[in-house]
């Protein structure tokens, strides 16, 4: 039977403890974090007509902060600017707690505003 050595000097060596931080580093794409931050402002937006696309993110990260900009679309008549904080708002908060990165800007682009026909509302062309 054959004996596996380690080495003389290995084993005189005193132990070092290494903190946790020091002992390696973990880099989340910037695709990922674009992921979450479209998927946050899918939820923020809510509930909008059939053919609004959904909303989309990018995203630029420098190591442990992320910018963000948003395209969205939104449902017309609505309080756009409310909107857009409330989507800028729930983006910060999904980013910063599921990946850890300070968010210090999310621009939102609203691409298109859908009509939502009230009750009542004639539907077609009018002359």
């Amino acid at each position: 039977m054959t004996a596996v050595s380690a080495g003389a000097g290995e084993l005189d060596r005193p132990l070092t403890v290494v903190p946790p931080g020091a002992r390696g580093a973990t880099r989340i794409a910037d695709r990922v974090v674009a992921k979450i931050a479209s998927q946050a402002a899918r939820e923020a937006v809510g509930t909008l007509p059939p053919d609004a696309g959904r909303p989309s993110a990018t995203v630029v990260v420098h190591r442990e902060v992320a910018h963000v900009r948003v395209h969205v679309e939104l449902d017309y008549p609505c309080d756009v600017g409310a909107r857009c904080r409330q989507v800028r708002r729930h983006v910060v908060e999904r980013v910063g707690s599921l990946v850890g990165m300070q968010v210090p800007e999310v621009v939102v682009q609203v691409e298109r505003l859908h009509l939502v026909a009230g009750p009542g509302a004639v539907q077609g062309r009018t002359r």
